[in-house]
């Protein structure tokens, strides 16, 4: 009997190889094959004819910039300003604004923008997003690098990273000065509701740019292609950084980790912005020191015994517990913190059950604390620990676990002499008596703040509120947010003018250093 059920036994296993064997070569198996292949090739094939618009919009601006009747002029105007001592000149603001302007930079920027919009990709797997920056500079014959921002969370952050791109305009002098312009790439999971682009709405369910970080990499390409178009005038090196993994990644830490800052020539100064949808339309703030807020993300998970609802007197109720936890941290912010200070602690999610008649044993909580100082929300995460560990000692709960974001993000700090000397200046020559040089802190969080502790660095926001048309005043993140495609020019002339003068002005400070130290050393 034993015999017969082991021959049983091999002759099923063997029929089941058989059939899945078979399954293989069947109709339907082909043809589901086949047919994810299609998709694959479908896709491969627009992905192609999207790099290759992008490719040509990117050789007429570069055409317009160097082959245009004006270009001598131009050329001259961006010389002369390198040879003069004026760092704020208004002829080279002018003549910067007339390369924003042309038709040719337009139509590269609705381009490009909108096919970076139709291709959302997530943190850490920006691999489109990728390809295209470097199909543009490859055109633009700018140099570059790849591979930066790595993950090395993969254990909580899904995706390998390593797509950051890093190019280079100017002299590469390794004593000469050098400057970041930086650029945001990732999108968010959302799905998109924004009214009115159905031309070139997301194509991937589930993922928006709906921070506006495609119209960020847009206006440094086009910021890319006028500075290489003078590059024989620049007098120092602008460092294009591409930067995946800004949505709490800490894409930008990563980068600093790597050496992006550090390397050869070292950067000096740091510029970034982020439209902003509160603000009218082309208008451009900031402020010295914190601009936007240090944030940190946690998870709660209180851990209680479960049983019948009917029976609560036998269970250790973790919901009890959260809501007293819930309502016990809302005071830290008016009873704890000074009335002069800023902070935030927000419960953004709670999770707890499956039943009507069961009480739990356990309670998630989930949410985010922030400061406008990096010691407040050090401060914050201390007092949330200590509230966590007396609501379990009240309940009696059997334990609870905390988490915390693998990297939190210190607050955005303008530094306040760059700032006030250089950075609120050029803001003030491109947007006049518009310009907002002391603009509220936000509580938001931004990872151009690892740069912002590395050097001395300055992030500027950029108005795009007020388009009737497309009801741009949706707030970020939002899944009807719409970017105003009117301050793209804007921003590119922002870029270009910071990195120019601010190169001008090392250039001033080191020839005014070595002038000092000749002094000094003709008075010994």
């Amino acid at each position: 009997r034993t015999m017969m059920r082991q021959h049983i036994v091999v002759i099923f296993i063997t029929l089941f190889l058989i059939v899945i064997h078979t399954s293989h070569s069947l109709p339907f198996a082909r043809k589901n094959k086949q047919q994810q292949q299609n998709n694959e090739d479908d896709n491969n094939n627009e992905e192609k004819k999207e790099h290759a618009a992008v490719r040509g919009a990117a050789k007429s601006v570069l055409k317009d910039t160097t082959e245009t009747e004006d270009n001598d002029n131009a050329d001259d105007i961006f010389e002369t300003f390198f040879d003069n001592d004026d760092v704020f000149s208004s002829e080279l603001k002018d003549e910067i604004r007339k390369l924003t302007k042309s038709d040719s930079m337009k139509e590269f920027l609705i381009q490009t923008r909108r096919s970076l919009h139709r291709h959302p990709e997530l943190m850490y797997q920006e691999n489109f997003t990728s390809e295209t920056i470097q199909v543009i500079l490859k055109e633009l014959n700018i140099p570059f690098t790849t591979g930066w921002a790595k993950n090395i969370h993969q254990d909580v952050i899904a995706g390998k990273g390593g797509y950051g791109v890093v190019g280079h305009i100017g002299s590469m002098n390794k004593e000469g000065p050098c400057i970041i312009l930086r650029a945001d790439m990732d999108a968010l999971p959302i799905l998109e509701k924004t009214e009115h682009v159905e031309e070139f709405k997301s194509q991937s369910p589930g993922k928006m740019h709906a921070c506006g970080h495609d119209g960020h990499v847009t206006m440094l390409l086009g910021a890319a292609a006028i500075l290489k178009s003078v590059e024989s005038s620049i007098q120092g090196t602008v460092r294009l950084l591409f930067q995946p993994a800004e949505e709490g990644g800490a894409g930008g830490k990563r980068m600093v980790e790597e050496g992006v800052v550090t390397m050869s020539p070292p950067a000096q100064h740091a510029f970034g912005l982020h439209v902003w949808p509160t603000l009218p339309s082309g208008t451009i703030a900031s402020r010295a020191g914190s601009l936007m807020a240090a944030a940190e993300r946690f998870t709660i998970v209180l851990i209680g015994k479960g049983g019948h609802a009917a029976m609560p007197h036998l269970t250790i109720d973790p919901i009890v517990a959260a809501s007293s936890l819930i309502m016990n941290l809302q005071p830290v912010i008016s009873r704890v913190l000074s009335p002069l200070e800023a902070g935030v602690i927000s419960i953004t999610q709670l999770s707890a059950g499956h039943a009507f008649n069961v009480i739990p044993s356990t309670v998630t909580v989930a949410g985010t604390i922030r400061s406008l100082t990096l010691d407040g929300l050090l401060s914050l995460r201390d007092i949330l620990v200590k509230r966590i560990d007396a609501t379990v000692q009240l309940y009696d709960l059997l334990n609870s676990t905390i988490t915390f974001s693998p990297d939190y993000y210190p607050p955005t700090v303008n530094d306040p002499t760059l700032y006030n000397v250089f950075s609120k200046r050029v803001g003030k020559l491109i947007d006049g008596e518009n310009y907002i040089e002391d603009t509220e802190p936000t509580m938001g969080g931004e990872d151009f703040s690892f740069f912002g502790q590395a050097i001395p660095s300055t992030f500027f926001f950029l108005g795009q509120g007020t388009n009737p048309e497309l009801h741009t005043d949706f707030g970020l993140h939002h899944p009807n947010f719409a970017l105003d495609e009117s301050v793209l020019p804007i921003g590119v002339e922002l870029h270009v003018n910071l990195a120019l003068r601010a190169l001008k002005k090392i250039h001033n400070e080191n020839s005014s250093q070595k002038d000092d130290d000749e002094t000094t050393k003709i008075e010994l």
